[in-house]
């Protein structure tokens, strides 16, 4: 039996460690390698209605506890997209999840139909990006915003719908409780942290757009706490995402309440090794704690 294999909204995976959104989720010989290297699943970069090229260079700077970035949301759209959704159903077997954003309800509603008639297995909403005026955590954290925006996928499409939701806010449970009465079939929690760097030479701030997201090991805790009040308040799966660079970080998550999580910066400091080392080192865990499966362990802090 493979104590790794997971079930989140109908849809099965090998193991609960997925691609992120945002890394290496552009093209299909980027996703098929992901999955070649051992991801239980995978989520596309986000992709809008239209082609956005995205902000000028720099857009993404490292800092001692992360990296910082305002890609701005580059990507072709989705009509030309979906040609690399159909090479990547059949080519792999793992499920895919497309991430959409949009400047309405209308376009991720529009967005989302299209992405699921090329194959997508699900879709995640974008409502976070914190570097892209008009979408972005300009939706998520606006509740009215937000259940427009779900309800609208929802009525279009009869795949499952992630939310990914944005820690820059006052309540994210509350957030995240708005997207699952509206039809949010799970919850991602959560998108990179507002911030930027500033060059003390010249005195500018490095990042062309000058604020970015930040990733990587210094978001890992308040992922943890997201994703920890997310269980207590809604009944929906919970995709843990956030500064996970190995398989102690991911069991953290899972303990939170995560059913599975999203591996992105991880990727750049230890290449795709992570899909192999992370699933193997929780598989380790589960047997040596006398545990039968990923699922028992889900929000088992919550009941110590």
């Amino acid at each position: 039996m493979n104590c790794l294999e997971v079930e989140v909204a109908g849809l099965k995976f090998r193991n609960p460690v997925l691609l992120a959104a945002g890394i290496l989720g552009m093209t299909a010989e980027s996703l098929i390698r992901v999955a070649e290297a051992g991801a239980g699943g995978l989520v596309t970069k986000s992709i809008g209605l239209k082609p956005r090229k995205g902000f000028p260079n720099p857009t993404v700077v490292q800092v001692s506890c992360g990296l910082i970035n305002a890609m701005g949301l580059p990507n072709p759209g989705i009509k030309t997209f979906s040609e690399e959704i159909r090479e990547v159903k059949r080519k792999v077997k793992v499920p895919l999840i497309v991430s959409v954003y949009g400047y309405s309800a209308e376009e991720f509603a529009e967005t989302a139909k299209l992405a699921v008639k090329a194959g997508a297995d699900a879709v995640e909403l974008n409502v976070s990006c914190p570097h892209v005026e008009g979408t972005g955590e300009e939706i998520g954290q606006n509740p009215e915003l937000l259940k427009e925006v779900v309800s609208k996928v929802k009525r279009r499409i009869s795949k499952p719908i992630f939310v990914k939701l944005s820690a820059n806010v006052t309540d994210i449970a509350q957030l995240a409780e708005i997207a699952v009465k509206a039809g949010a079939d799970a919850i991602t929690a959560i998108n990179t942290v507002r911030a930027m760097k500033i060059d003390i030479k010249t005195g500018r701030p490095i990042l062309a757009n000058r604020i970015g997201g930040l990733s990587g090991p210094a978001i890992k805790p308040i992922a943890v706490r997201c994703v920890y009040e997310i269980y207590e308040r809604v009944r929906v799966p919970i995709f843990g995402c956030g500064g996970i660079l190995n398989w102690r970080d991911a069991i953290e998550l899972i303990l939170a309440g995560a059913s599975a999580v999203q591996i992105g910066t991880a990727i750049a400091v230890k290449d795709l090794e992570v899909f192999r080392t992370i699933p193997k080192g929780i598989e380790k865990y589960i047997r040596r704690k006398g545990f039968g499966s990923v699922k028992e362990i889900v929000g088992l802090s919550h009941r110590l």
